[in-house]
């Protein structure tokens, strides 16, 4: 065999056999002898910022899943306790709190909008993902939606146990949430927030119970998902952020206090009347159904608005409040501004960065539709 393979080389003229192999297979030489290579895709570059929370905690013994205490985990080791963070991303954490995220203020959240900002102004910076408690989460991930002027991803992630739980979801949430912020993908759709393996928009994500890792949702759904590392998106946000914002933290280093008074049963005046006269510039009515006011508050809430106090209708309702102007209450006639679909915690910090723009009720309630 070998013998008749050199005679059909030798006759079809060859100099080496490895060329007439080469050639035999349909191959040029010179691939023939070196195989192609392909170069490796680089690695996007994501900065953790850590603020602390559950995905930081630890509890006495791993069946403590909702007793623990919550900003125990510096970043290094957080980052430390998920090495296949390496495989997905070159990451880089800093530790930029440490607190149980009821207890974020709004220092708080200038502080680590501005961090966001100045490191989404960097070119060796490809996404940004903050580690956040959850009680909080949902508001601190709007407020970036309002204020961060970037196309580049940023996104917020928590856990609902500690670490040293049984079933523990904060490794997996961290590995998606930087799976997320390395994906080109992601670019341009505002801040996101990744829990339990969904990609949800950080406009209208929110907490909707306290000890199951399923705990985020949105009343519009989810953006997308993560998959072993692979995002895959079904819809994108509509309403306005990030650089389309009017809004730009490195512009903002205070927030005017705005106060929220939640409206149930045998309502009364008290709690509105002692923050207009704490000093709230706005205050949001946490109604029942489409932002109700009973009689025994509206006269109340009328003569704070004729001091020159906001007052916006939201609504308590769990998981799609939706209040619509002129409903319920005659709006345009008080002055008063509706929420939209914002729950009150949402509609503080809007209301909070709307003040810092304008004191006009009608101006206000354009930035309540448009964002």
């Amino acid at each position: 065999m070998k013998t008749s393979l050199t005679r059909l080389m030798s006759a079809m003229g060859c100099a080496l056999a490895l060329t007439c192999l080469g050639g035999l297979s349909g191959l040029p030489a010179a691939q023939a002898q070196t195989a192609p290579t392909v170069a490796p895709a680089k690695k996007a570059n994501v900065v953790i910022l850590a603020t602390g929370g559950t995905i930081a905690g630890a509890g006495a013994s791993a069946a403590n899943s909702a007793t623990y205490q919550a900003a125990k985990v510096p970043v290094d080791k957080l980052l430390a306790s998920v090495p296949e963070l390496g495989n997905v991303a070159n990451v880089r954490g800093e530790q930029v709190f440490q607190i149980a995220s009821e207890s974020f203020t709004n220092d708080h959240l200038v502080k680590l909008a501005k961090r966001v900002s100045a490191l989404a102004k960097q070119a060796d910076v490809d996404g940004i993902v903050i580690t956040h408690g959850t009680d909080t989460l949902e508001e601190t991930a709007y407020f970036l939606t309002l204020t961060v002027r970037t196309a580049k991803p940023i996104v917020v992630v928590g856990s609902m146990r500690p670490g040293t739980a049984l079933s523990a979801d904060g490794a997996l949430n961290l590995y998606n949430a930087v799976a997320t912020a390395a994906a080109p993908a992601a670019a341009g759709k505002g801040v996101l927030v990744t829990m339990n393996d969904e990609i949800l928009s950080g406009r209208d994500v929110a907490k909707t119970v306290n000890i199951r890792p399923d705990a985020f949702k949105s009343p519009w759904g989810d953006l997308g998902m993560v998959v072993e590392g692979q995002t895959y998106w079904f819809r994108a946000p509509v309403k306005r952020h990030t650089v389309s914002s009017e809004f730009d933290i490195d512009k903002i280093d205070a927030l005017p206090p705005v106060e929220i008074v939640y409206g149930a049963g045998n309502a009364s005046a008290t709690a509105y009347q002692a923050y207009a006269n704490a000093g709230a510039k706005a205050l949001i009515h946490a109604g029942t159904g489409n932002g109700s006011v009973s009689n025994a508050v509206v006269p109340a809430l009328r003569e704070l608005r004729a001091k020159g106090i906001q007052i916006i209708r939201s609504s308590r309702v769990v998981g799609g409040g939706f209040v619509i102007r002129n409903a319920e209450q005659p709006d345009d006639q008080y002055d008063w501004v509706a929420a939209h679909d914002l729950n009150p915690q949402k509609a503080r910090i809007l209301a909070a960065l709307a003040l810092t723009q304008t004191t006009d009720a009608k101006s206000i309630q354009r930035i309540f539709l448009e964002y």
